[in-house]
């Protein structure tokens, strides 16, 4: 028997057993993001009904030609505590350019209409200015 066969017989019933657990922690599943577009307005802090400030802003994305552009809205919402960081995040006027990776979460409620209504949130985990926006707009 040549070694390469000994090596297949030997490891193919491992590899054919049951799996080994990566993680101690259970499976939750969750949606990625990642955006590049332009805010539309400055960001803004906003309390939460528990008292906690968040931070919010929506991005728009723009796809497809200049005379068939379709632009989608995004809002997004991150917990920054007070400092340079949330001082920065706050200061980027409307049409900075930014690239946002967060999670991703839709919601269904009624409108006041009545109508069911759905909405997806993401949360940011990180932001990069890719371009600042003119800040006199």
């Amino acid at each position: 028997m040549s070694f390469l066969t000994r090596r297949l017989t030997t490891t193919t019933p491992r590899l054919l057993g049951a799996s080994r657990a990566f993680s101690a922690s259970a499976r939750r599943d969750i949606a990625k993001i990642t955006l590049i577009g332009n805010l539309a307005a400055t960001p803004e802090v906003r309390a939460t009904s528990s008292g906690k400030e968040l931070v919010e802003y929506a991005v728009a994305s723009s796809d497809g030609p200049r005379d068939n552009r379709h632009t989608s809205w995004f809002r997004v919402a991150t917990f920054v505590e007070e400092g340079p960081r949330r001082d920065y995040l706050t200061s980027l006027p409307k049409g900075t350019t930014v690239f946002v990776e967060g999670d991703a979460s839709m919601h269904s409620y009624v409108d006041a209409e009545g109508k069911n209504r759905s909405s997806m949130r993401i949360y940011q985990k990180s932001l990069e200015v890719l371009r600042r926006g003119n800040p006199s707009e």
